[in-house]
């Protein structure tokens, strides 16, 4: 049986006696798109600081491809390439520059690893600044060298500290689609993000981090039908009372000719609805569809919006 890529057992992290993380479970299989979704202070960054080394944990185990990352750091640490939040590289270098001194801590040498920055410099669009230095750049430019950097010496386990946090709509997109394409070639991508929409499009399965704690895990649609409710909302030309015996499969009010359903899944239930309003021979006017998405999950587990502050 192959080893999950990332293996979090009971871990725990506390700073003068309060606790970052408690008792947190992760299992990464090898090849997955994962998410760990939460709230600012949530416990996010903790998770990453320590499966990547900068920060020590108080208890608990962790392995990548079933090696500790401590007692193994060195295999651990050269399949793991991170782009985290806050950059820290020496700001007058060109990003080329700095790109080949990421690559030597791999041990990989400036005539080795020539090719593989001219390739992520050119996929991410920063070829032309190859001889600028990062303080020059602006912010999304700078997000797209932290992806480079994670990416230069070709790991398998990619870690994306809330890679997309200011920047704007195209590039957010322009990323998605280039992280969609390392997961088609096999890398297991671990994204933290406060963005909603960014988890459910690309990860194939996340974890809800809350106060230090893992509150629900799952594939995201999975997370929405068991837990949200989505609406549809039918307008009819005219209400027929035979409509009710037909209707009472379903949980719906009526307010004149319009009709509001909840239901699990709004996509499976909307033809079945439509389908029996229609053999009945009612006219409809117009159909709404409200649906669920994993904000409402961490609303209806926490109370409140994953972009609020933990405290």
């Amino acid at each position: 049986m192959t080893a999950p890529a990332i293996k979090i057992e009971g871990l725990s992290k506390s700073y003068n006696g309060s606790d970052a993380l408690s008792g947190v479970n992760i299992t990464i299989p090898d090849g997955q798109f994962f998410g760990l979704l939460g709230p600012n202070g949530a416990g996010k960054s903790t998770t990453i600081n320590i499966l990547t080394g900068l920060v020590r944990r108080n208890s608990g185990n962790i392995t990548v491809f079933g090696k500790d990352i401590e007692k193994d750091y060195r295999f651990t640490r050269s399949q793991i390439g991170t782009a985290q939040q806050e950059l820290s590289v020496d700001w007058f270098f060109p990003i080329e520059k700095l790109l080949q001194y990421q690559a030597g801590y791999y041990g990989i040498s400036p005539k080795k690893s020539r090719g593989r920055i001219e390739e992520l410099l050119n996929r991410l669009g920063l070829w032309s600044k190859r001889k600028s230095r990062l303080r020059q750049l602006s912010g999304g430019m700078k997000r797209r060298f932290q992806l480079a950097k994670a990416l230069v010496h070709n790991p398998k386990i990619i870690i994306l500290d809330e890679p997309t946090a200011g920047i704007d709509v195209e590039l957010r997109h322009e990323l998605w689609d280039y992280l969609r394409q390392l997961h088609q070639q096999g890398k297991t991508i671990l994204l933290t993000t406060h963005y909603i929409e960014e988890a459910e499009l690309l990860c194939e399965y996340v974890s809800i981090i809350h106060k230090g704690k893992v509150i629900t895990e799952g594939a995201p649609k999975n997370l929405i039908n068991k837990r949200g409710k989505s609406g549809i909302t039918i307008h009819l030309k005219q209400w027929e009372d035979t409509l009710q015996e037909l209707l009472k499969p379903y949980t719906y009010t009526r307010k004149k000719s319009q009709l509001h359903f909840t239901v699990k899944d709004a996509e499976t239930e909307i033809s079945k609805i439509i389908n029996l309003i229609s053999k009945n021979g009612c006219q409809i006017q117009r159909v709404e569809l409200t649906k669920s998405t994993l904000e409402d999950v961490f609303l209806s587990l926490t109370g409140r919006g994953i972009n609020e502050e933990t405290k």
